[in-house]
């Protein structure tokens, strides 16, 4: 079932948003409080979340708080990826979700973390334990990312492709699985933490795995999920069949369904990191899947809590 609306993913990461037609992120602003009120309008209810920031930087939190975004959702989230892409150490996680606790009263989820088997799965087994030891009690949703690794044959989600290095290269080796569906040494320890780690696993147009997934996140004891319904996937033919198949499939989970990527030739620029020429029209997407998918919302939904910070873990 539906249990959040995330608006955007990762807004500030340039390979998401594009800078050069926002620098200040006035259109971004424009275009998330625009989605904040029809999705409240949809359902007055359901938790509608600020999409996770990359790199996780208070003054963006800020800039948004100036231009009214933060009146417009109930949580805001951020994503951290300290093994392999960001500049800060593993153990720093308690000092970056202060650092926006010092922002904003809003919740913070962590609604994608994880850690790459690129250099051995040893690495990333260990990072499950870790990450799991410092953010279990200090955030209201944690999604691991991923439970697949991303197949060899699909280009990673970023501007700048094989010209990133290793750092690219990292994007294809997120999973507790393998491209083929066989277990990594990090997918037992993960299970030792669900289901207070929940997943992020995104799945591409017509997903040959999302059966195989479910089945994965029964075994492995997930209760959370975030995944996304794309704009501009809602172009594609047949992709409300599509979407229906995948919504009816996850309905067993409390999902946080992200909306996000824009459609071509609804951009600025052609390229789905443009703001939209109108950003109402994103809105209306949002208000359409909300509608669409009102009979996979539960209601009541479970009240949003800034959790007490837990103490120190050595």
């Amino acid at each position: 079932m539906i249990e959040a609306a995330m608006i955007w993913n990762e807004p500030n990461n340039k390979s998401h948003w594009d800078p050069e037609i926002d620098p200040d992120w006035a259109r971004f602003a424009d275009m998330a409080i625009a989605a904040g009120k029809t999705i409240r309008a949809a359902n007055a209810a359901l938790p509608r979340v600020l999409g996770g920031i990359s790199p996780i930087d208070p003054a963006f939190i800020e800039n948004l708080t100036r231009r009214g975004v933060l009146d417009h959702v109930d949580a805001v989230a951020v994503h951290g990826f300290p093994l392999d892409w960001n500049l800060w150490a593993i153990d720093e996680w308690p000092g970056k979700l202060a650092e926006i606790r010092a922002v904003t009263t809003l919740p913070i989820w962590v609604s994608e973390v994880g850690v790459s088997s690129f250099g051995a799965e040893e690495v990333q087994a260990w990072g499950v334990d870790r990450t799991a030891a410092l953010l279990i009690g200090r955030a209201p949703r944690i999604h691991w990312y991923s439970l697949y690794d991303l197949p060899r044959a699909w280009p990673a989600t970023t501007r700048h492709k094989e010209a990133e290095g290793s750092s690219y290269y990292r994007h294809f080796h997120m999973g507790l699985l393998r491209e083929d569906g066989t277990p990594k040494l990090a997918l037992d320890r993960f299970a030792a933490h669900a289901p207070a780690l929940g997943l992020c696993q995104w799945f591409h147009f017509q997903d040959h795995r999302l059966d195989d997934a479910v089945g994965w996140m029964r075994r492995l004891g997930v209760r959370h999920l975030r995944t996304g319904l794309s704009w501009a996937d809602s172009f594609r033919p047949g992709a409300l069949d599509w979407f229906d198949r995948q919504m009816d499939a996850l309905g067993e989970f409390d999902v946080t369904v992200t909306f996000c990527f824009t459609p071509e030739h609804r951009g600025i620029a052609a390229h789905h990191t443009s703001a939209p020429l109108v950003a109402a029209e994103f809105a209306e997407f949002c208000a359409a899947m909300i509608d669409r998918y009102s009979d996979h919302i539960r209601l009541p939904l479970p009240r949003l809590v800034r959790p007490i910070d837990a103490p120190a873990i050595g």
